[in-house]
């Protein structure tokens, strides 16, 4: 089951962040205006859940240059087998992919050492044990932590 709002942590994290990135499965455009009006700069995709109102407004794709890391984000990457490779073909030139769709956390890293990243998700946890999203520093042009955050089941 959805919610109808983010949880409060999340809503912490916004207000603290410099960048919110929002990898698609908006569902509502009430989340998007709040994000937009809440966030001090955000970047998001449209989703495979995602009306004709949000893909109006938001790419399929979005790339973004952060502290002089090149950051690509997309909502689905295909299949967990082979996603390294594939991406790392897909999105030459990126340091970062920040992805969706499966709700399942992941954080790997391709041969060609573009970082793969999924925050699951903090309101739709599907068959995961925990509601989760992630939390990235970036400076001088490196991605340093990386954290995921964990809100237990509703």
């Amino acid at each position: 089951m959805r919610a109808k709002d983010l949880p409060a942590p999340v809503w912490e994290a916004v207000d603290t962040a410099h960048v919110v990135v929002h990898a698609g499965d908006w569902v509502s455009v009430a989340l998007l205006d709040a994000l937009e009006a809440r966030a001090r700069r955000l970047v998001g995709v449209y989703g495979n859940n995602d009306g004709g109102a949000l893909r109006t407004r938001l790419p399929e794709v979005a790339r973004v240059e952060l502290a002089g890391v090149r950051f690509a984000v997309v909502h689905e990457t295909g299949a967990a087998t082979g996603r390294e490779r594939r991406c790392a073909k897909a999105y030459p030139g990126v340091d970062v992919l920040v992805f969706g769709h499966s709700h399942i956390p992941w954080d790997t890293t391709a041969d060609t050492g573009l970082r793969l990243l999924n925050p699951g998700s903090p309101t739709d946890r599907r068959r995961q044990p925990t509601f989760t999203w992630m939390t990235a520093e970036v400076a001088d042009g490196a991605l340093g932590e990386v954290q995921l955050h964990h809100l237990p089941p509703r």
